[in-house]
Parts: C-alpha cells; structure tokens; sequence
C-alpha cells in the first residue's frame, strides 16, 4: 500500500513495503529525486536497514554462542510493516516482532519508521522500542538512491557531493565479500567536493567512519538545484552507486558490515546498539531541498 504526503514543497510516497520511500518531488521544479527502482539494475528505492547494517560473515548472526541466517542489511527492508496513522504531511510505520523474526533475531522489539513533511524537508526517523525482559542489541541505517542527473541532458559527471566541513576523507575498504579488510584509503575531495564518475565505486561503497560533516549536499556545476542528506546523529557513512547506474546513494548508519576473521557476538560487533529493557531509541535524518 502506498501512502502519499505533501506540503507547499515536497511531494512523497511511501510504501509499506519495507516503509519505503519510493518518491520525493520537488514541486517548485518537478524533480523526482528518488531512484525509481530499475529492476535490470538495482530494484529498491530507499531500503530501511535492521537489525543489522551490512553484511554478516557466513549470513549468520551470533547471539549468545547461536548462530541464525541472516542476510546483508537484515530484515526489515523486505517486510511487511503497518500504518500506524496518518495525515496530510505525516506518517508512521510499525514492524512488531513476531514468529518469523523470532527464528532469526531472537529479540522481542517494535520497529517503527517515521515521516515527517517540515517546510523543505523530509524528518525519516527510526524508532526502536524493547519489548524484551533483556536488553536488545541492532544496528539501523538508511539507503536512501537519489536520482542524478536531476535534469534530461545532463551529464552524471556534472555532479559533486559536497560536505558540511573540510576534513581529512579516509575510505574503509570492503572485500569482494562485503566485509571490512582493515585497509584505508585517502578519497580525494578539494574544497569539500567529490565529484561523481561513472567509476568512482568499481570497488564498493565508500565508508567514512569519522566524518565531522553531518551534511552532505548534491550538487552540479551546470545549475544551483541541489538536495541534500542531513544526519545529526549517524556516526558511520556510506556512498554507493551501482556502477553505470544515474543515481548515487547516500546512507548514514548506526552500524557496519562485519571485519574479515571476526565473527563476533552481536554484542560486541562494531558500533552496535544497545537498547534497555523498557527503553526507547530514536534518530532521526533529513532530506532536504
């Protein structure tokens, strides 16, 4: 089911599958910002990431000294949630824990996804809440796909991400598998600018474990349109584009693939949350005209 939200700037849509953001026009000049989901190239718009961000070495996650399948990114991407309610310029998601979660996130949790139409921008904010007698271990993050180039006849080289803040860009490199291999390697961006090509991710994602840039803004040098990703409280960063592919994903995260040779413990897997019993998470990011 597709849910539909709009104010005086953005229009969105938002489907139930996954609670998925499947469009986000710019109503002052008709852009459709969001990647439209090519199933001969990659067929997801903005997946939701939980309980696990990344891969899992062997799919399988530890809990305890038990091992359960599961496979990159987690589960919720591909599942059913619940509209909770909405109104004209808001919407909220559930995805409850239930039998078929239980076999493989052995953690009783509601995972609830929330949008938020405020002027110029779209507040996405993920909410866990424990419903265990134990506290709770997940990792989240978004994958949100932006078109580029935003406009026909543009060239995809024309655009640049542009960051909050100098700083100095290290990549954490991914093996063939998906796993971190504890090797780095300086990304180049003069004056806070990286600029697309059609090979800047032959390798991978580029993933910033560091940033002090809590915006990133995309960008051309042909027009002053931009959109851009806001992420206060996402301390991990990740780009990705299918290579050839005319979009660019920007993911802020709260979690990460796992290590080459360290298949730990969910508890003890880098950057993993711990929730409470009887607490709440929140974080929320933006994407903004």
């Amino acid at each position: 089911m597709i849910t539909h939200l709009e104010n005086e700037h953005i229009k969105v849509a938002i489907d139930t599958k996954g609670a998925q953001l499947s469009s986000f026009i710019n109503k002052a000049t008709g852009i459709e910002h969001m990647w439209q989901a090519d199933e001969k190239i990659w067929p997801w718009h903005a997946p939701n990431l939980f309980p696990i961000v990344g891969g899992l070495i062997n799919n399988e996650l530890l809990v305890n000294g038990e091992k359960y399948a599961m496979s990159r990114h987690g589960f919720a991407r591909q599942s059913e949630f619940f509209l909770l309610e909405s109104d004209e310029t808001s919407a909220s998601y559930s995805l409850p824990n239930c039998e078929n979660t239980l076999k493989v996130y052995p953690f009783k949790f509601d995972f609830q996804i929330l949008y938020h139409l405020i002027d110029n921008a779209l507040r996405i904010t993920y909410k866990v809440i424990n419903l265990d007698k134990k506290s709770i271990y997940f990792s989240v993050g978004g994958h949100p796909a932006f078109n580029v180039p935003f406009n026909k006849g543009e060239n995809y080289e024309d655009y640049y991400l542009e960051f909050e803040t100098e700083e100095h860009f290290d990549t954490h490199l991914l093996s063939k598998d998906g796993f971190f291999n504890g090797v780095t390697h300086p990304v180049p961006t003069p004056n806070k600018k990286l600029y697309l090509t059609r090979d800047l991710f032959n390798d991978d994602a580029l993933v910033f474990k560091d940033l002090k840039s809590r915006m990133v803004t995309i960008k051309s040098d042909k027009h002053d349109q931009t959109l851009a990703l806001e992420f206060p409280h996402f301390n991990y960063l990740g780009l990705w584009a299918k290579p050839g592919a005319n979009f660019v994903c920007i993911e802020p995260w709260l979690g990460c693939a796992d290590t080459e040779g360290k298949h730990v413990d969910i508890k003890d897997k880098e950057a993993i949350q711990k929730l409470s019993v009887g607490h709440v998470f929140e974080s929320a990011y933006f994407v903004c005209l």
